[in-house]
This record gives structure tokens, sequence and C-alpha cells, in this order.
């Protein structure tokens, strides 16, 4: 390039620059009294326009301006500008802010834009406010409906506990109203929104409410786990139906009816329990008897069971379990007892002694004394405890015993080394004080194989006696009946053991007692002299005795007391 050249080209790009200085400050100059172009005014593009300008279109768009309520269930109403006398105010608020404008910083402006507010450019008659606030329907009394608070559920097998959703209704506050509006018309707002406004009166519980979702959950985590009862082969769920039943609220917290859990292991109890029930029993002579007393059985522990529910419902996991027991047995069913029992036939003086079905012992034995008023007690029961070198005393002696095995109260098994024998009609007369008296070797046995809580069951069977015993038994019945002689008030114990040995008689044997009629007279007379009469005696006839063979003499027994330790004691029935 020559010199000529790079000169004109050095001449044109400064003569370009001069043209754009000179537009760039042309423009410069235009904006001091215009504002710059990308600027805003309340909504209004004003770029190029004057102050002036600027006026006369926010004075246009007031004019026609008006605003949309948007209300609840997809209503909407206006509030025309005109309705409110809503009119400009100018005050050289629009002047001040072109003053304030950069006018040499149009090129920024253009391109980054300006947004601008006057502050006090509209204005509104408030008592024309007011009374459009009177004619707007959201606001008339019947078509304002109150809120009503979010809730939990009642408990649904299907859905458990859920949210009752709140109805928001459709009352306004009308001062919240009135502020919106006048909010919204100082920047020419055109819609209002009232629910994003909060117009609206909410009910306190929301379906957001923090405590009562809370609360939802903590129900349905309750009702929610099961509590599956094993008995034997038999089960029992509580699950949420019942659950639900126990359940309430207090201060967004669930509450538990501790009570109404106790009833429900009561009612466990009761179709479950088999403590205090008759029991069938198959007896080792081919009869089967009712056992109707005695406490052996299943018993649920009711306040320990209910702990354990209130313990499970807190930890909130599902379980399968057997109840908590205050009693065991050793089966479920109807022969609760299983195949491990002692067996006591009072009427045979016979007992048997089974572990898992197989015999281990069988015995005769000497129980309480018939004509004392001791007889033995019938009954299912559990061993309370056992132990050795056990010592029973009374007031003026003390007996030792080398195996003592108590299962009803004071009542138990144990040796009596002082006895020469066992079985028979021993009982009647010569009987303990409630007792089962055994052999030595048989104690030792039957020590070694029951332990707390085996089954002992104790029965009479009439029958099972033997025919020569009967006999015997009737003779000793007519013994004593004819050494009542003639009756005095002295004569009460005589006539009631005669009447004690006869009650105890079976059917069978009675009917060798053959001066049982001297018997009812003799009872007869006493109750004369009791009342204060004379008494009528009856003529001794003379009564053939039935032959007797000589019978053993027995000594006396000791009467039976607890050893020193203390015994356990039993259950009492509910």
């Amino acid at each position: 390039m020559n010199k000529i050249s790079k000169k004109k080209m050095i001449l044109a790009v400064v003569a370009g620059v001069t043209v754009l200085a000179a537009a760039y400050m042309g423009m410069a100059c235009f904006f001091q009294s215009h504002f710059c172009l990308g600027t805003v005014v309340d909504g209004i593009r004003v770029g190029g326009c004057s102050a002036a300008k600027v006026e006369k279109l926010i004075t246009e768009q007031i004019n026609r301006y008006s605003l949309t309520l948007l209300e609840r269930e997809g209503l909407s109403e206006n509030v025309a500008g005109e309705s409110i006398g809503l009119a400009p105010v100018f005050e050289g608020e629009v002047e001040a802010l072109l003053k304030e404008q950069n006018g040499f910083a149009w090129i920024a402006v253009l391109f980054g834009g300006a947004d601008l507010t006057l502050s006090n450019a509209i204005t509104y008659d408030e008592d024309a406010l007011e009374n459009v606030l009177d004619s707007l329907s959201c606001l008339e009394e019947g078509n304002q409906r109150k809120p009503v608070n979010a809730e939990c559920s009642e408990y649904s097998k299907d859905t458990g506990y859920s949210l009752v959703p709140a109805d928001y209704g459709t009352t306004v506050n009308r001062k919240a109203l009135k502020k919106a509006i006048e909010d919204a018309v100082f920047v020419l707002q055109e819609e209002l929104d009232l629910d994003e406004s909060g117009c609206y009166e909410d009910p306190e519980v929301g379906d957001d409410h923090a405590g009562l979702l809370g609360l939802i959950d903590s129900l349905n985590t309750y009702a929610g786990m099961t509590i599956t009862y094993e008995f034997g082969d038999e089960t029992e769920v509580l699950d949420g139906e019942i659950i639900s039943t126990w359940l309430s609220q207090d201060k967004w917290k669930p509450v538990i009816d501790e009570e109404a859990v106790l009833d429900y292991v009561k009612s466990l109890g009761k179709k479950y329990n088999t403590a205090y029930q008759p029991k069938t029993f198959d007896t080792s002579y081919g009869q089967t008897v009712t056992i109707s007393n005695g406490f052996y059985g299943w018993r649920i522990d009711n306040g320990g069971e209910r702990d354990q529910i209130l313990a499970d419902l807190k930890e909130g996991e599902s379980v399968t379990r057997e109840p908590v027991y205050l009693q065991t047995a050793n089966s479920h069913g109807e022969t609760d007892y299983g195949d491990s029992y002692v067996e006591i036939n009072l009427t045979a003086q016979h007992l048997f002694v089974y572990e898992n079905g197989k015999l281990v012992v069988e015995s005769d034995f000497v129980s309480g004394c018939v004509a004392k008023g001791h007889s033995t007690p019938t009954g299912a029961f559990g061993l309370t405890y056992k132990t050795t070198n056990a010592i029973l005393r009374g007031p003026d002696y003390e007996t030792p015993v080398n195996y003592w095995m108590p299962f009803n109260g004071d009542v138990g098994m144990h040796d009596a080394t002082w006895r020469k024998s066992f079985g028979g009609n021993i009982y009647k007369t010569n009987g303990s004080h409630g007792c089962i008296n055994l052999p030595l070797s048989v104690a030792k046995t039957i020590y070694e194989t029951v332990n707390k809580g085996y089954a002992v069951l104790v029965y009479t069977l009439p029958g099972t006696e033997s025919k020569s015993t009967q006999k015997n038994d009737a003779a000793t019945v007519v013994n004593m009946i004819d050494g009542i002689g003639i009756v005095t008030l002295e004569s009460e114990t005589a006539i009631v053991n005669a009447r004690n040995l006869y009650n105890a008689l079976p059917d069978t044997a009675k009917q060798y007692v053959t001066n049982y009629d001297v018997l009812v007279a003799a009872e007869s007379a006493l109750e004369q002299l009791k009342n204060g009469q004379p008494a009528e005696q009856q003529p001794q006839e003379p009564v053939e005795q039935q032959p007797q063979e000589p019978a053993e003499q027995q000594p006396q027994e000791p009467v039976e007391q607890q050893p020193q330790e203390p015994a356990e004691q039993q259950p009492q029935e509910p």
C-alpha cells in the first residue's frame, strides 16, 4: 500500500469515529430529557418518552384499569379503577426519575434495561373502596362457608387411619382483602389471587399440620402391628380391629386405654385358661372321672400380659409368642395335664406315677382320716415344691420325714416310716391329717420323678375298693353305731363320727350296715336334747355282728405339719 492509500484509510477511520462520537453525544443529549430505551416505569415501557408523555401513558392506563379478583372454587369478580376513584398523582416524581437518569449510560440501559417505580403516582377514594367491598359477592354472608379443621379418620380395616382433609371454606377476611386490593392497584396489578394473598380465614388445622400427620403415623404404627398368640396348635391374632378400639388422642399424641387392654387380656383368660376348670380324666382303672376342684392348669398373668402388650405396641413390630403366664400346665387342650402326672385314687388308696406316658411307680398309701374329718381333698393340683429332710411339727412333737412334696397347701406326699402297712381301709379310722403317707422307697422314687408344677390328680372312684374292704368298712360303722349307747349331749362326737364313716361308704357297702336305723334314731334324739326336749330313746335291739377278720393295729400317725421352711403359696382363683 502506498502512502496516499494509507492516508485515505486513516482519514476514513477518523471520520467514522467522529460520526459515531457525534451520534453517541447526540443520543446522550436526547436522553437528558427523555427516558432511555429499555426503561419501564410501573410496568409501562417508556423508552424515548418525555416526562409529559410518561404521565400521559400512566393516566391512560389508570383510566382503563380493572382488577380481577381470583376467588376459591373457580369464582372471580372485577374491581374497576373508576369504581374506587382511581386517579394519577404527579407531583414531579416522573421528572425526578428522569433527572436521576444518566443519559450518557443510554447504551447500558438499552441492553440491560431499567425498571423504575413511582411511589405516589396513584390515589383512590377510600369511601368508594368500602362501597365496592360491600358489593362484592365473596363478602356476602350467605356465600361464606366457615373453614373446618383437618382431622384423623376413624380406623378402617383396609386403610387404617387416614387424613380427613380440611374444608378451607370461603370465608374472606375483609381487612386482608382491602389491604391486598390497595397493594394491587398501586402497581396497577391486573389479577389478585385471594388464596395466594392470604385473604381467606383458614382452618386452625390444615392438611399439612405436623401434629396431625404425626398422630396419624403413630396410630397406624399401633394399629398396623399384630400379636399372634400361640396356644398349642391354636392361635389367636390381636390386630388393628381390636387395637384401634383402645386408641384415642391427647394434643396430637396417641393414648392407649390400659383398662381396655386389661379387659382384652381377661377375655383371653376366659377362653384359654384351664386352671380351676373341671377336668375329664381317664383313670388307670379304665373308667373316666370328672375332677371338679383344684387349681392345676394354664392361667394367664393379667397384669403381666397387659404390660407386655403395651411394650409390644411401643416397639411397633408384629410378634408371635405365648401370653405371659402366671401358671403353666403340661399341654394345651382338654387334657392340660398331658401324660406326666401323679394319679391318686382315694377310694382304692392306690396311686400311679406316670412320666411321658410311662408308668414309673404305683403303690398303696394312707390318706386323711375320715372318722376325724380330715379326708384328703380331691382335685387337680400342681406340685408346689419338693424338699428333703423336712420336719413335721406339732404342739408337742417333731417328726422328721425324708421326702416332702406338698401339692395343696399343707397337703402333700411324704414317706411314713412309722407305718407297718398301707392301703385298704386304714385311712377310715387311722388316717393322716390329709397328707398321702407312702412307703419310703415309693416316696423316694416319686421325689426323683416329679418337679415343681407336676400334675397331681386326686379323685374318688366308688367300686374300686375290694368287697372284703367294703364289708370290713361296714362292720366298722356297725360297731361305731353300737357304741353310741344311750344318747346324751356327750354322744355328739360318736354320732358325728359314725355318720361320717357311713357317708364315706360306697353304696355297695352301705347295704352291710344293718343298724343304720339306730344311727338315724340317735341323731334324732340328739337333736331333741339340743333343743331342750326329752329324747325319745330307741330300744337297742341285738344286732347280728358281721364276721370280721382280725385287723392289724396301725400305729397312730403324728399330725402332719408344714416343715420349718415357709411353703410356697398356691395361686388364688379369680
